[in-house]
Formats: C-alpha cells, sequence, structure tokens
C-alpha cells in the first residue's frame, strides 16, 4: 500500500556539484583565479567554492584523485520535511538510498543519496549554511554575498547541470518526471517520437537540468557540463578576452537557438570538467507552459542560432567527465 501526502515533495533547485580533480591545484587555479569564484572554507582537503551571487555554503566542491570524476549532483528541496517523503517515495520505487548524515558535507544537513537508471549520482537536501564572506570580501550590499568583479571572469551564480548517458535518455527524462517532479521545457524530438534530448526544470529557468544522448559518451553516466550564470552578454565577451589571455581554447562565444542563451565553455584543465558561461537565457513564468519541440533536421540551427558550433566542431566537445558508478557518503 503506497503511502499518501498530502503535499507531494517539489525540489526548489539545483544545488551544488561535487567534483573530483586528478590535478586540484590546476582546478583550484582554474576555478578560483580565472572564473574567480570564491572560497568559502577548506576542511579535509576538500574545498568549498561559489560565485559571488551565490547564498548557500557552496555550489561547487574540488578534492583531489587518482580519477577525475563527479561525486554527486545535488539538489535543494523546497521544504525540510521533503527529504523525507522523497525518501519514502523512491524506496517505494525500489531506488536504493543511502542517507548521509548532518555535517559529513560542510554546511548541510541530512540529505540523502540515490542514482537514476542510468547511474548518476544525485543528492537531495534542504539544510545548507548561508555563510557570510570575511569583512574583506563582503559586498557593501546586503542582498550579496561578495563584492562583485573583485577576480577573474566573476559569474554571478549556479545555473545548470546538463547530463550525457550513451544509453536511452528516456530513461533520465522520465525518472526526472515522474519521480523527482522536473517539467520538460525544450526538447528534440527523435524520427520514432521519442525524445533525445531534453531541457527541464523545477524553476523559472529554461533548464535547471538538460539530458543528452549520444552513442559516443563514454558510459551511461556522465556530466557534459556545469554551467554559472553572467549578467549580460557583453560578460561573455570579457571572459573570451581573459581566457586567450591565459591561453584557453574554448567554444564561443555564441547563442543557443535553444534558452536563447549567449554561451562560451572552456575545459578546467585539471580535471577535464567542461564549464559552461551562460547568459540572456530567457525565464519561464507561464504555469501552463507547452514544451517547445524542435526536430533533428532543425539541430544546427536549435544547437547555434550564431557563433562557433557546439555540436562535433570542436575537441573541446567531446570530453566528458564520469558522474556515477558506485555512490560513497564520503567525498
Amino acid at each position: 500500500m503506497k503511502t499518501e501526502y498530502r503535499v507531494l515533495p517539489e525540489i526548489a533547485k539545483l544545488g551544488h556539484v561535487a567534483v573530483v580533480s586528478t590535478d586540484l591545484e590546476k582546478s583550484l587555479w582554474f576555478f578560483k583565479e580565472v572564473v574567480g569564484l570564491e572560497e568559502t572554507e577548506e576542511v579535509d582537503g576538500v574545498h568549498y567554492l561559489r560565485a559571488w551571487g551565490d547564498f548557500e555554503h557552496h555550489t561547487l566542491s574540488l578534492t583531489a584523485g587518482d580519477e577525475s570524476r563527479v561525486d554527486h549532483i545535488a539538489f535543494k528541496t523546497k521544504r525540510p520535511e521533503d527529504v523525507g517523503y522523497f525518501t519514502e517515495l523512491l524506496e517505494e520505487a525500489e531506488v536504493k538510498i543511502e542517507k548521509v548524515p548532518a555535517g559529513v558535507e560542510v554546511g548541510q544537513g541530512e540529505a540523502i543519496r540515490f542514482q537514476l537508471p542510468t547511474g548518476h549520482n544525485f543528492e537531495l537536501y534542504f539544510e545548507m549554511d548561508q555563510t557570510p564572506a570575511d569583512p574583506s570580501r563582503k559586498a557593501r550590499l546586503k542582498n550579496q554575498t561578495y563584492k562583485a568583479w573583485r577576480k577573474g571572469i566573476s559569474p554571478r551564480r549556479f545555473d545548470h547541470v546538463n547530463i550525457g548517458t550513451n544509453e536511452d535518455a528516456n530513461l533520465i527524462i522520465d525518472f526526472l518526471i515522474e519521480k523527482l517532479g522536473f517539467k520538460v521545457r525544450e526538447y528534440f524530438k527523435l524520427p520514432n517520437d521519442a525524445i533525445g534530448s531534453a531541457w527541464l526544470s523545477v524553476t523559472p529557468l529554461v533548464h535547471d537540468i538538460a539530458v543528452m544522448s549520444t552513442p559516443d559518451m563514454k558510459s551511461p553516466h556522465e556530466l557534459h557540463h556545469i554551467s554559472y550564470f553572467t549578467d549580460n552578454a557583453q560578460d561573455i565577451l570579457r571572459a573570451a578576452d581573459m581566457l586567450s589571455e591565459e591561453g584557453f581554447k574554448f567554444v564561443g562565444p555564441g547563442k543557443h537557438g535553444i534558452t536563447q542563451a549567449v554561451y562560451l565553455y572552456v575545459i578546467d584543465p585539471g580535471s577535464g570538467l567542461r564549464l559552461e558561461l551562460f547568459s540572456n537565457s530567457y525565464l519561464i513564468l507561464e504555469p501552463d507552459w507547452k514544451p517547445v519541440e524542435w526536430s533533428i533536421e532543425e539541430a544546427e540551427f536549435a544547437v547555434t542560432y550564431w557563433g562557433e558550433q557546439t555540436g562535433g566542431a570542436s575537441e573541446l566537445d567531446k570530453p566528458t567527465i564520469n558522474a556515477g558508478g558506485e555512490m560513497s557518503i564520503k567525498i
């Protein structure tokens, strides 16, 4: 007999990504000095980072390891009790749950971890410290954590993740919709009427998470990229100058048809993680939004409205980073 709930549990937003890097020194240099993320603190070899407009303790954690990989992708629930409700719902669906005690991840309360059908490691939590910045980096604005433009590219906030698989993308898409409450905002329709790739959200953003499937991905559980948001397109052009000055190769600037966002992609030299700098996308405020359908014949225009092609034209399009495998509550 299934448990009945007065209010269904909900996810509020994307929280953070935990990354293991084979060259932690390079990853820290890239994300702190080039990208301009701020380090909240370092505890037991784990470095906790966030953008100047992020309020929670961290949106990215970096630690050293023998293999670059993503330990987990985390989402914040809307209410404290939702973590428990999701636990019950997922267990009823025979999804294996691992409980993470408060404090295992610095700044975070109790959480749960589980895998998607493709093996991607996900985490759900509610409690997370909103750690204030130290006085030397603190913004004068009371509604902002750090001083903007203090160093590097300086994106405002964490925006979305894009995960991939070499299996059927619908294994992930259906799970996100049916088990976690995501809504499809835009998608590619395959000739057999199945969804090939999709952009989904629980917020007014066009996507908090995107899902893509290509046979040449290395495993069923890959992370294609994480994304940080900048205020406008000029910030993306400024980022291109800064990356070029440091000798980086990158894809973009360009504009996606899907999401209408101005983009730039670059690879972290320490972990191999792809970062998208993202701006100018639209918001979805209509409660009766109808998902936008794109055909495979429209793919080139949908992916690249203008600018440098992102669909296989560059070596930067090929690397992905493992985002699954054996679950562990240690980071």
